[in-house]
């Protein structure tokens, strides 16, 4: 049994928790996250950096190596590096696409190390310790409950759809089950990338080929903030409403001013990262059981409550 080993079975066994203790020499976490290719990228690598900070400063045993990556690919690469070259103990992930990265994370699971998976899931049950996400069932289904609200007899609504991965099958399949029977009409429903600008592109299709649209549902702000753009350029915007997803400042603010564009958002914190983090760290600093599911909420956010979700100095 190595000194890690021995010390983390004795840590257990004291009930106790020691924190800088867990091993001779560094406790390597690498993390592995999509570069800020949209807003809530952005977010996501400015929460990672910041417990990154944090986290060295408060377990002088743990070097925290953060890696962003451009697609898929260069991920897989990134993880090939991180135990070859770095020798990780840890990786935090959260995948640039699902199926791609399923064999990948396996191999480094294989290597020994523990396996936390953030907000995208992988193709294969049962590789990862830990599961970090937010709600994305709760998320669809909320967003369907509110477009419900608004159209009580019905209507005609359009989906722009994120990267095809297992997160997104679980937000449409719950929005889809929200609206059934309820004479809620899909016209068409396209991927969009959780890009603005492919929001607007698909967004302005839908525009031009249906002349009646009574709801969008964006799915994320990022698309959101193409749909309202294309949305204001065809001169529609008093025909309809839009409700994205995850909690963007721009966003909580026009719900906040009251924009019956956007009346309302739905949460999805791109600090997740942070969270996953911290409990990975908890895995080696304490003897904290920490193996499971942690799903965070995905409360509709509404013109009374906006204040509350609402930080101006975030980059997201």
């Amino acid at each position: 049994m190595n000194l890690k080993s021995t010390l983390t079975a004795l840590a257990v066994a004291a009930g106790l928790t020691l924190p800088g203790a867990a091993s001779a020499e560094k406790v390597k976490m690498g993390v592995s996250i999509p570069a800020a290719t949209h807003g809530w990228a952005g977010g996501l690598n400015w929460h990672a950096q910041e417990a990154k900070t944090r986290l060295e400063a408060a377990y002088p045993d743990l070097e925290v190596v953060l890696v962003t990556a451009n697609n898929p690919t260069e991920q897989a690469n990134a993880l090939e590096d991180l135990v070859s070259v770095h020798q990780i103990d840890a990786l935090v992930i959260l995948p640039f696409e699902s199926e791609p990265l399923t064999g990948p994370v396996l191999n480094v699971k294989e290597s020994g190390a523990f396996i936390t998976v953030v907000d995208r899931g992988l193709s294969q049950d049962g590789i990862e310790d830990v599961y970090v996400a937010g709600n994305n069932p709760e998320l669809g289904r909320v967003s369907g409950e509110y477009i419900k609200s608004r159209l009580p007899d019905g209507g005609d609504i359009v989906v722009l759809r994120g990267i095809p991965t297992v997160i997104d099958d679980e937000r449409v399949e719950a929005f889809e089950a929200e609206i059934e029977g309820s004479g809620i009409n899909v016209l068409d429903m396209k991927h969009a990338n959780w890009n603005r600008d492919d929001g607007f592109t698909v967004m302005q299709d839908f525009l031009s080929r249906f002349p009646k649209i009574d709801a969008v549902w964006a799915q994320d702000d990022d698309i959101a903030l193409g749909v309202i753009e294309a949305v204001k350029q065809a001169g529609r915007e008093d025909e309809l409403f839009i409700v994205g997803g995850a909690g963007m400042k721009d966003v909580i603010k026009r719900v906040m001013d009251g924009d019956e564009l956007v009346p309302v958002d739905v949460l999805y914190p791109p600090a997740m990262i942070a969270t996953a983090m911290d409990v990975t760290a908890l895995k080696f600093f304490s003897n904290a059981p920490v193996q499971g599911r942690y799903v965070l909420g995905a409360p509709l956010i509404t013109p009374e409550n906006a204040k509350d979700f609402y930080f101006p100095d975030s980059p997201f």
